[in-house]
């Protein structure tokens, strides 16, 4: 009896280790329930404020772990700088978009709790999935990220927009997790194994195994299903309607945070259990890098919707940070999050701004709705200047910092032809983000030029959003005050982190470390 007991224990678990995925479970249940109590105070309140509290002490609890790098129950999760970096990364984009969801309608429809839980959810399977390394926690990761994701685009349930949103999404998500699925029994057929450490292993130990084609269709189909997610070319056509429709909280967490997980197990996949066979996947992965930077940056010259632009720009920026990964080095690591942080502030100013000019003008997230901004808005107007810069990676910010360092990482990897496409689509890029600085500084609200504003619809509960300019600006400033707070707090540390990125370059030193790269 003694021994069948024996045989049947369960792992070892590290809860100490654990702590930030368990904070943050534990919050999506407790504001699930706090959603059902019948205050409205309560739920418009409490909840917003629980939910920022969780990913408060899960940002608390992975500081705590930081320098500890073990395996976590039986070796299926790895707890190390790169998993704790990202965590906070999606913690922070977390409450940002708490903070943007305050007093928008999708949580009033979805109801608050229900909202705010489904948004915990999919930040605890974003950390399940940068922390895998075994096969089967990878699809569970990426299965717990995207179906609350699937849902929260179509909260904006009277509008259908956000409800094709949530439809595209899933087909197109649910593709991209069978590709990636089937891709992972093929390299389960092909090593026998599942964990990343035994499939290493076994391409090392036999120098066949590498050119196998069951191996190398594995390792094709598994990038494939992970290129949907992470808006690489050509699998990024879902990419612009799903951003335009879904809520702009949501897109804003979308852009940021489900990219960041993206890359985060791409970079775990390729660095760790497929190093042995960067001869074969990195060429193709570079001529893709280069197809999404020209694809990213050409596709977003046309747009007037502010959010397809930035989703376009999304594609353009995932092809910066491939680069990163086709290099297989501890530069092309240290420079890929790095690139992943400084992305997320800069992109979070942008959308701040969209959110803030949604409920102000009836414009929606038109170009137009920015028009003349820089003069009765300057508080909107530098934050997004300042990120629309960063992005075309402008002398001084943090996205110059962050290609320079892709750069860097490209030559030194020698893929310098990759380099000069960077280069090249930054310039490209300047089109279409200086056209959005030419709306804020050089172009004259329709106040101003002698046109009829149409008023914008009252949000729900009679709040009436105010109209730009005029004696409603400080009105409009009071009714979102948190929202105005994510874009400029955003906004400086996009400056910052591009005067002193020294301290985010020590940080990336320690998660190149992590995976033993040399």
């Amino acid at each position: 009896m003694i021994a069948a007991a024996e045989k049947i224990a369960g792992p070892e678990i590290d809860w100490a280790g654990l702590s930030p995925l368990i904070a943050v479970f534990a919050g999506a249940l407790v504001v699930l329930m706090l959603g059902l109590v019948v205050s409205r105070t309560a739920r418009e309140t409490f909840v917003p404020g629980l939910s920022i509290v969780t990913l408060l002490v899960a940002i608390g609890l992975s500081i705590s772990q930081w320098g500890k790098r073990q395996d976590l129950v039986a070796g299926a999760l790895r707890l190390d700088e790169l998993t704790l970096v990202l965590t906070i990364l999606f913690c922070i984009a977390g409450i940002a978009t708490v903070l943007l969801s305050w007093r928008h309608l999708a949580p009033r429809e979805a109801a608050h709790g229900e909202y705010h839980a489904l948004l915990l959810t999919s930040i605890a399977g974003m950390i399940v999935l940068v922390a895998a390394q075994n096969l089967v926690s990878v699809f569970l990761g990426l299965e717990l990220l995207s179906i609350p994701l699937y849902v929260l685009c179509a909260t904006e349930m009277r509008r259908a927009s956000s409800l094709e949103s949530g439809l595209k999404y899933l087909v197109v998500g649910s593709l991209g997790s069978a590709t990636l699925l089937y891709g992972m029994a093929f390299l389960y057929g092909a090593t026998g194994a599942t964990d990343f450490a035994q499939i290493a292993s076994a391409l090392g130990g036999d120098g066949d195994l590498v050119s196998d084609p069951l191996l190398l269709t594995g390792i094709a189909l598994t990038l494939v299903g992970l290129a949907f997610k992470a808006s690489v070319a050509p699998f990024h056509q879902w990419t612009p309607d799903v951003y335009e429709g879904a809520p702009t909280p949501i897109t804003a967490f979308m852009a940021v945070a489900t990219k960041a997980a993206a890359f985060g197990i791409m970079l775990r996949l390729l660095d760790v259990a497929l190093i042995d066979a960067a001869i074969d996947w990195a060429p193709p992965l570079a001529v893709l890098a280069a197809i999404t930077i020209i694809v990213g940056n050409v596709g977003a010259l046309g747009q007037s919707s502010l959010k397809r632009l930035l989703a376009y720009s999304s594609v353009a920026q995932a092809g910066y940070m491939l680069a990163g990964v086709v290099v297989a080095n501890r530069l092309g690591l240290q420079a890929t999050v790095f690139y992943i942080a400084v992305y997320l502030v800069m992109n979070l100013a942008a959308f701040a701004v969209i959110v803030a000019r949604e409920r102000e003008t009836p414009l929606g997230d038109d170009i137009a709705s920015l028009n003349g901004i820089g003069a009765t808005r300057p508080l909107l107007a530098w934050p997004m200047t300042i990120s629309m810069l960063a992005l075309a990676g402008f002398p001084a910010t943090a996205g110059f910092v962050g290609k320079f360092y892709l750069i860097e990482a490209s030559v030194d990897g020698d893929y310098t032809w990759l380099a000069v496409f960077i280069v090249v689509g930054s310039m490209i890029s300047l089109a279409y983000y200086l056209k959005v600085i030419a709306a804020m500084w050089m172009t004259p609200s329709a106040s101003e030029a002698g046109g009829a504003v149409a008023a914008p619809a009252p949000l729900p509960g009679g709040e009436t959003p105010a109209l730009a300019g005029g004696s409603d600006e400080a009105t409009g400033l009071r009714a979102q005050g948190e929202v105005v707070a994510v874009a400029v707090v955003f906004g400086a540390l996009t400056l910052i982190l591009g005067i002193v990125p020294s301290p985010l370059f020590d940080v990336m030193r320690d998660v190149g470390a992590a995976l033993g790269l040399l």
